[in-house]
C-alpha cells in the first residue's frame, strides 16, 4: 500500500479587525472544508480518520500562526501544518487596524493499494 493524494481543497478565510493571523488561517480551512462531503474513504473501504491531510497555510506574519489551532479545525484524520508567507494584509483608512486574508490549501492522501498488488 502506498499513500496517495486523492483530494485538493482551497479556501480562504479572513479577520475583518483585529490583525489576527491565527484566526484567518483557521477560517480558511473552515471555508475549504465545510464545503465539502468526502466520502472516498469509504469507496475504498476506508474510515475517514485513516485520512492523512497536509495543510498549507498562506498568511500575513506566518509565524504568528498557531498552527495547533489550525490542526484542530480537522474533523477526521490526521493532519500536518505549514505555514508560508502568503495572504494580504490590508490597513484600514485611518490606518488604525488591519483586515487579513489567508489562503488554506488540504490535501487528503489515503494509504491504498498500487494498482500492481
Amino acid at each position: 500500500m502506498a499513500w496517495k493524494r486523492m483530494v485538493l481543497e482551497i479556501g480562504m478565510g479572513t479577520d475583518i479587525r483585529g490583525d489576527d493571523s491565527t484566526k484567518a488561517a483557521v477560517r480558511a480551512l473552515k471555508d475549504a472544508l465545510w464545503h465539502n462531503s468526502l466520502t472516498i474513504g469509504a469507496t475504498v473501504g476506508q474510515d475517514a480518520d485513516a485520512m492523512r491531510v497536509a495543510v498549507t497555510i498562506g498568511a500575513p506574519n506566518p509565524e504568528t500562526v498557531d498552527k495547533q489551532q489550525v490542526l484542530d479545525v480537522l474533523p477526521h484524520g490526521t493532519g500536518t501544518c505549514e505555514v508560508v508567507e502568503g495572504g494580504l494584509r490590508m490597513p484600514n483608512a485611518t490606518g488604525t487596524d488591519v483586515t487579513l486574508i489567508a489562503h488554506a490549501a488540504a490535501v487528503v492522501y489515503l494509504d491504498i493499494p498500487d494498482a500492481a498488488e
